[in-house]
């Protein structure tokens, strides 16, 4: 039997190997060749970018038949991509472990969508007017910006593309009224959800933010609380000094048994090098429990935490992408609900907490790790 081409194809999906080749024959170009490494250095050609078909070294490369190739490109699924245009990721060209964490997310695009997915490592080096050109050239309708730098890189878009954003920390009004998509802070509600499991007593959630940076947090926040029947406390703090004589004095008043305290995504009021450290004391000495939106703060002794499910977000954003491309009206930047949950066996003995084996299996993450 005589082979036509080689086709790069997942292990677990055959219609994404028949999508890569469909679009490959559409463009006219060459057979691809399978990279081993697609966070590589960028060459001068590509500008500062890399395009990666499907998923890069999750593939291996299998001989395609005449035969086969006709059916694949009888799919339904197929038929019906043709003509939608694709989708575009930029995510940073990072070391790991933050790599990963991209890579998971871009995994999680790929599944769920039936159209083509091209994926781009971009740094600070990007020539804007070659991207551009480059997404014109491959009928990109939609880019999904994973992490900051995939964000900045997407500000310099032509304004037909629609651009969502996703794995980045949104810390302004402004940038949450401007984009679109799902910021890597979680949801409040599922944080305040998953505390009242673990303490039912707990009436009050106490959290110090800086309203520059956290005021759009804090309004979904309010009405979280009061969904789960809570009051939120909420303390205004604008540099690391005013944020530490607030943790001071609301540690003292708090009541271990119907308060807890919240730790956002908040440079100022949770800052990591001297705050944190003083935080995690005084919670440790007054029994007051404090839960984080950041999961390595329960390795350091916050009682429990949520952190990004990325390949799930990956799913999310896909369906956010395809929407966009079918007329949906944009919906601002919503918060993370694909998580991930931590919990800290010794914060919470030492609270008095008995986290039995079924509870536990409730979490993705224990520790200190047995």
């Amino acid at each position: 039997m005589t082979t036509l081409l080689f086709n790069a194809r997942p292990r677990p999906r055959a219609p994404r190997g028949a999508s890569a080749l469909l679009s490959l024959l559409l463009l006219a170009g060459p057979a691809p060749h399978a990279m081993a490494d697609d966070l590589a250095p960028a060459t001068a050609e590509s500008a500062g970018l890399l395009e990666r078909y499907d998923s890069g070294g999750q593939y291996g490369l299998q001989p395609l038949t005449v035969s086969q190739l006709e059916d694949q490109l009888r799919r339904p699924e197929l038929q019906a991509s043709v003509g939608q245009g694709g989708i575009a990721v930029f995510y940073p060209n990072v070391s790991e472990p933050f790599r990963s964490a991209f890579i998971g997310m871009i995994q999680g695009i790929e599944e769920r969508t039936r159209l083509r997915v091209r994926s781009y490592a971009v740094d600070a080096r990007v020539d804007a007017a070659d991207l551009n050109a480059q997404l014109r050239r491959t009928g990109t309708k939609v880019v999904i910006a994973l992490g900051r730098q995939g964000l900045n890189t997407a500000v310099a878009l032509d304004r037909d593309i629609e651009v969502l954003v996703g794995g980045a920390l949104l810390l302004s009004d402004a940038e949450i009224v401007n984009l679109n998509g799902i910021s890597l802070t979680p949801d409040p509600a599922l944080l305040f959800a998953r505390l009242r499991t673990l303490l039912p007593d707990t009436r009050r959630v106490i959290v110090v933010y800086d309203p520059k940076k956290t005021e759009w947090l804090l309004r979904l926040a309010r009405e979280a609380a009061r969904g789960q029947g809570l009051e939120l406390a909420s303390y205004e703090a604008r540099d690391l000094s005013q944020a530490a004589q607030l943790y001071a004095t609301l540690f003292a008043g708090a009541d271990s048994r119907r308060d807890a305290v919240w730790l956002p995504h908040d440079t100022t009021t949770v800052e990591e090098g001297t705050l944190l450290p003083l935080i995690l004391k005084q919670a440790w000495n007054s029994g007051v429990p404090i839960f984080s939106s950041n999961v390595l703060h329960v390795k350091k002794g916050a009682l429990f935490a949520m952190s990004p499910n990325n390949v799930e977000l990956g799913r999310s954003l896909a369906n956010s992408a395809e929407g966009a491309i079918a007329g949906e009206r944009r919906k601002g930047v919503q918060p993370l609900r694909e998580l991930h949950a931590a919990i800290n066996l010794r914060t919470a003995s030492h609270m008095g907490l008995n986290i039995g084996y079924q509870q536990q299996r409730t979490f993705d993450l224990i520790y200190p790790e047995p």
